[in-house]
């Protein structure tokens, strides 16, 4: 799960530096580890792993369902960003944790106790700190920010229909279903927004094949193969680690500043997650 969140961590770098529309970036963050992913799954039924496949109607519709969810997640926080500020997009975003505590008590029974929810605080007022010395509320932005909270709604979807995806099916299997089904909402979206869709050059390429590599097939590849074994609710606070390293990996590689708060978030993040690990050991 750690991995997968330094994964993730370099996914804002790479859409800064990209050269297509935040739609787009998206489409082809899912569609350039499409062949890849299909590489990774055939070399596993050339060795007789023999991946579970699709069988009954609840199986398309989870698979459907992570993709949609993934879809809304990465299309309407790029949105977002249109009519609010990155830091309040940001920051709404990684409200994630609290909708997939809720979701994993409803839907999967998974319960947690106080201390846990000690640890999400920790982790959330963290978070906060490093994100939320640029967050504003106004009125011109409460679109944009109502947006961001709605993809972390999305996002908690994605993360609670994956872990009940891992009980039965691989990860290669879960992500490329869940990246055609993406792709397939992402296109049309990124077409009729006007936006560039293609490159100029091969820098541009190279930063859409990064994001693909790094921040896809392994960020989430990772994090679907953690949903395994981790309870859904500790796996959202530790993804709240990735705003702790894209903000020391935008300082080493954007030359973007940290000041004390920042320092402070990171902190309370480390110690958020370790109180919930210690919790979901006890559990």
């Amino acid at each position: 799960m750690i991995g997968g969140a330094v994964g993730i961590a370099f996914a804002p770098i790479f859409v800064r530096l990209s050269q297509v529309g935040p739609t787009a970036t998206a489409f082809w963050r899912l569609a350039l580890a499409l062949p890849l992913l299909w590489f990774w799954l055939s070399l596993k039924v050339r060795q007789d792993e023999r991946p579970r496949r699709p069988a009954a109607g609840i199986d398309y519709a989870l698979l459907i369902a992570a993709g949609l969810f993934f879809a809304g997640d990465l299309g309407i926080w790029h949105w977002s960003i249109y009519y609010t500020s990155v830091a309040n997009a940001t920051l709404l975003v990684n409200f994630m944790p609290i909708f997939v505590t809720i979701g994993a008590w409803v839907l999967l029974d998974q319960r947690v106790n106080r201390l846990f929810l000690v640890g999400l605080g920790a982790a959330m007022i963290g978070a906060t700190l490093i994100i939320g010395t640029s967050f504003r509320l106004s009125l011109e932005s409460i679109r944009g920010d109502l947006l961001a909270l709605l993809a972390a709604i999305f996002y908690a979807g994605y993360i609670l229909t994956v872990t009940r995806l891992r009980r039965d099916f691989s990860v290669a299997t879960i992500l490329i279903w869940a990246g055609v089904v993406a792709c397939v909402v992402l296109l049309p979206l990124s077409l009729v927004s006007g936006e560039r869709f293609l490159p100029v050059d091969m820098r541009g390429w190279l930063v859409l094949i990064a994001l693909a590599l790094v921040s896809h097939i392994g960020g989430q590849g990772l994090i679907a193969f953690a949903l395994a074994h981790l309870p859904a609710a500790f796996s959202s606070v530790s993804l709240l680690l990735q705003p702790v390293l894209a903000a020391l990996f935008a300082w080493l590689l954007l030359g973007e500043l940290l000041g004390p708060s920042q320092a402070l978030g990171g902190a309370l993040v480390l110690l958020g997650i370790l109180i919930a690990r210690r919790e979901s050991q006890a559990g």
